[in-house]
């Protein structure tokens, strides 16, 4: 057989003897890691009223009481928290008071790859996520 062949032939083999086990595990949602489903204001949003005196973000599963963690992306990006995050009752939905400024873009990090307490009832950690808005007014 020509030695080009039995390579390629090698290298699929390989491939299916890699993908097999992957495709074998059986996803839940259980076994996913939670990600943010919802944000308020949402991502993206740029014209956000600047009297928006609170943040949520609403995960897929439920999470550890708690236990949060907002990064800070860069320098003056980082909105000034007021007090600490809660919980509400859904088990699913962290808020934080904020005190914003119009015309400025704020990014926030829901964990990051430094800060990953944001976690489901199991301690999972939740999948890194950027919110990113822009308050109306200003400049």
């Amino acid at each position: 057989m020509h030695r080009s062949i039995r390579l390629l032939i090698a290298v699929v083999i390989g491939a299916l003897a890699i993908a097999v086990p992957v495709m074998a595990q059986e996803v839940s949602m259980e076994k996913l890691p939670p990600s943010v489903v919802k944000t308020v204001p949402r991502c993206g949003d740029t014209n956000v009223d600047p009297s928006l005196s609170e943040i949520s973000v609403t995960f897929s599963k439920d999470m550890l009481d708690q236990a949060w963690s907002f990064a800070k992306n860069s320098g003056g990006s980082f909105p000034k928290l007021i007090g600490s995050p809660q919980y509400l009752g859904d088990k699913r939905t962290c808020v934080v008071k904020v005190a914003l400024e119009p015309g400025k873009t704020y990014a926030i990090w829901i964990n990051s790859e430094g800060f990953r307490h944001f976690q489901d009832s199991a301690k999972q950690p939740a999948v890194p996520y950027l919110l990113v808005f822009k308050t109306a007014g200003g400049k």
